[in-house]
């Protein structure tokens, strides 16, 4: 543990508590509890001061081990994991303590252990990885059980050769790990360990063992869900190795259960993940499968006894829990539900995802992606709530719960959302009426902005940002006529050159859809000037026209250090079209460079293109299909899609398959079956038609894209004598993480694009690279020297 110290707001007076390990408030601020944690375990055990007397009681005390400390959400209900080492198990067996009946008295302390308890599962204890939960009513209180560790066996001891052997073994790969095998970068297997170090695939596997290497922690943590009932001292194990993901419903009346056994691995290369959705009895235990291979999201009803659910013929449903019955609720309602725009290779369209239940279980609100609907749950007339959204191309994006106590939608109440222009890139705060309708916008402007409200009154606190301006804090009443600005966080900004503003580009991609693109002006802009031009691409990027962006390393590339440099930067939007991702970024991209071109902002001459992961994929296929840019870079491209498709994302331990299939790559299938489709999209295949000078950035240990794919397109170019450079950071990830790494690359990144796009002199490593031998020099020559208060000059 260590000092805890409670600071009185109103005197000053300060109380130093030792020895605490974790300390709770209850949700009055009444009554705080924490645990000791002292030396030896000489004085363990829970207190409880009573903030109004300072009056302190000790709740439990042993010479264990206290974890978890939990309050009840609401009401005064305390439980406590107590755990006693096993030295001879190298384990703790936990106890579950729990305490109610505050303010009557003394506590009473209830001792849930389960090796007295009737029904508790042999060869288990109760898990310390999952903290206690209380019923709302806290006549039970939830927790988890988990295998207990077995006493080791008496060891068997190697021979003298064995023992030699094992001394003199070599290191061995990292389970999993990416890049570089054998013995670089790679941790010592210890000495005396005389196990093999196998791991067996084998095609029955639901997860592929690279992935359960990934969740092995996760799994070892793993507690199946049970219960306890304070009045009739009943155990109730509720999930076991059928049904091992629950969630209990409010009201605890009822759980949600979820089985992906049956889909499991076909999910593994599919990405979509099935599942059967059960619901439990919590009186009885009884199990009911409720919706077989079930695909989207579903949310309790307020009062526990419905759930509404999203079905594959896009339509909303609520499912009576105790009956069984169901309800389309959406049918005859005049929208659609699901993102029918959504350019992933879907079964059906997506859901906007529901927006929350009315508080009395009457109705929810659903999204359409433009407006918010009230649909009712009972049968009647579902009502447009926001009204103006899809007229006037302004997305109602998000409601905002203001009071984290909310359990479900008081509809009697105004109602808050976030609006978003489609075209315009403006943000907004709308008003909406919950039970009549109708939508009144309280701020709407060009920049993106975020709220917050007090508790109890009509007073915002909410942060207004653009590219130029810092999203300081402003603070408003409810009728938005005169803020206040209350913060000037970032006043060294007038000290650097910074951009003049943004402008949207509108243009039609080659297929005919209707895109924008975002223009960062450079900092002093002249309007009869022609700029060097950087264009970033990934997916759809112009709706971050307001988002504030502060000079650093670590967003490579930084618009804010381009345009501060006499640079416009360039985002534009990418849409697709099935089993074509490069040949899409070609039909969006090369029409949103024209368009910027005919701006008369751009020296059509001078452009430049830069993008990372799928945006470096991009990059790596449009040079091989224009010469419309000077030059780029592509960081941690995929370029090779056939060896990429069965490869392993090694940050999860998943298949790659799953991303080409219902994720970004935007395939109808596996190579096997659209091996043309995958052919023409891959670069590599496509790299005797590049001419523009690339840079690919690709890391020894990236988990996202396999090292070998920038080595495959490098090697391939390198060979053709095309002129390109290849920027590997050893023991980096799919990004950079160390700030000297960052730092090398956007100065690197600067050095690129500035002799190519404004004519200043190559250094040394662009013109003739650098010999291993020399790099350790070279670095240390590179190294910036820093005066102490050197001044920023615009």
């Amino acid at each position: 543990g260590t000092d805890l110290l409670l600071y009185n707001l109103t005197g000053g007076e300060m109380v130093n508590v030792g020895n605490v390990a974790e300390f709770a408030f209850d949700d009055s601020g009444e009554f705080l509890a924490y645990t000791v944690d002292a030396r030896d375990r000489l004085g363990n055990g829970v207190q409880l001061r009573n903030m109004k007397t300072d009056v302190v009681k000790s709740l439990d005390s042993e010479r264990g081990l206290y974890r978890r400390l939990t309050w009840a959400d609401s009401g005064l209900a305390l439980a406590v994991l107590r755990g006693m080492p096993d030295s001879a198990a190298k384990d703790t067996s936990f106890a579950l303590i729990a305490f109610t009946g505050f303010g009557k008295g003394a506590p009473v302390r209830t001792v849930i252990d389960g090796k007295t308890l009737a029904g508790f599962p042999a060869g288990m204890q109760i898990s310390a990885d999952r903290a206690p939960r209380w019923a709302d009513d806290f006549s039970a209180v939830y927790f988890g059980i988990r295998d207990a560790k077995k006493k080791p066996a008496t060891p068997v001891l190697a021979d003298a050769s064995g023992g030699a052997n094992a001394a003199n073994r070599p290191s061995v790969v990292q389970a999993g790990a990416p890049g570089a095998g054998g013995t670089i970068n790679q941790p010592n297997v210890p000495a005396d360990d005389d196990n093999p170090s196998l791991i067996l695939w084998h095609w029955k596997d639901p997860r592929l063992q690279s992935q359960q290497i990934v969740q092995e922690q996760a799994d070892k943590s793993y507690s199946y869900l049970s219960l306890y009932r304070l009045a009739d001292q009943k155990f109730m194990r509720l999930a076991d190795d059928e049904l091992r993901n629950l969630n209990v419903a409010p009201r605890d009346r009822f759980a949600i259960g979820i089985d992906t056994r049956a889909y499991q691995q076909v999910a593994s290369y599919s990405g979509r993940y099935y599942q059967d959705v059960y619901t439990i009895d919590l009186k009885t235990g009884v199990r009911k499968r409720a919706v077989p291979k079930h695909l989207g999201p579903t949310a309790p009803s307020p009062d526990g006894t419905l759930l509404l659910y999203f079905g594959m013929d896009t339509s909303y449903h609520v499912l009576d829990m105790a009956t069984g019955q169901t309800r389309d609720i959406t049918r005859g309602v005049p929208t659609v539900f699901g993102d029918t725009a959504d350019d992933h290779f879907n079964l059906v369209p997506p859901p906007f995802g529901p927006m929350g239940w009315a508080k009395d279980g009457s109705a929810v609100l659903l999204s359409d992606g433009w407006d918010v609907w009230k649909v009712p749950t009972r049968g009647g007339t579902a009502i447009n709530l926001t009204g103006d959204g899809r007229k006037t191309g302004v997305h109602y994006l998000r409601r905002y719960a203001f009071d984290p106590r909310e359990k479900g939608i008081d509809l009697t109440k105004p109602l808050y959302f976030a609006t978003y222009g489609e075209w315009t890139k403006k943000e907004g705060f709308a008003r909406v009426d919950g039970r009549r309708g109708g939508a009144a916008s309280l701020v709407f402007e060009d920049a993106k902005l975020n709220f917050l409200k007090a508790r109890d009154a009509d007073v915002f606190l909410f942060t207004r940002q653009t590219f130029l301006d810092f999203p300081n804090f402003h603070l408003a009443s409810s009728a938005f006529g005169s803020e206040k600005q209350l913060t000037d966080a970032n006043p060294q900004q007038r000290q650097v050159a910074w951009s003049t503003g943004t402008k949207l580009v509108d243009y039609v991609s080659a297929k005919g859809d209707k895109l924008q693109g975002t223009l960062y002006l450079p900092a002093n802009y002249d309007a009869g000037k022609k700029y060097p031009m950087l264009v970033t691409i990934y997916e759809k990027r112009s709706q971050n026209r307001h988002a504030y962006a502060a000079p650093n390393e670590t967003r490579a590339p930084n618009p804010t250090l381009f345009t501060s440099k006499g640079y416009v930067v360039f985002d534009p939007d990418i849409v697709y079209k099935l089993n074509d991702p490069g040949m899409s970024a070609v039909w969006s991209v090369l029409p949103a460079v024209k368009a910027a071109i005919a701006t008369g902002i751009v020296d059509s001459t001078n452009v430049g293109l830069w993008g990372h992961s799928w945006g470096g994929y991009q990059t790596a296929f449009l040079v091989t299909q224009t010469d419309m840019f000077k030059s780029a870079i592509a960081g941690a491209p995929l370029t090779d899609l056939v060896s990429m498709y069965s490869s392993i994302y090694w940050n999860s331990g998943g298949t790659n398959q799953a991303i080409f299939e219902s994720s970004q790559g935007r395939f109808k299938g596996n190579f096997t079956d659209h091996y043309d489709a995958y052919i023409r999209n891959s670069p590599v295949f496509q790299a005797k038609n590049v001419k523009t000078p690339l840079v690919i950035l690709h890391n020894d240990k990236d988990g996202a894209v396999d090292f070998n794919q920038g080595v495959t397109y490098y090697n391939t170019l390198r060979q053709l004598g095309k002129e390109v450079i290849m920027l590997e950071y050893a023991g980096e990830n799919h990004g950079l993480a160390r700030p000297t790494n960052q730092k090398d690359y956007a100065v690197r990144m600067g050095e690129w694009f500035d002799h190519y796009l404004s004519g200043k002199p190559a250094p040394e490593w662009m013109k003739e690279g650098i010999p291993r031998i020399r790099m350790e020099d070279h670095l240390r020559e590179r190294k910036p020297v820093v005066k102490p208060d050197a001044p920023i000059v615009p």
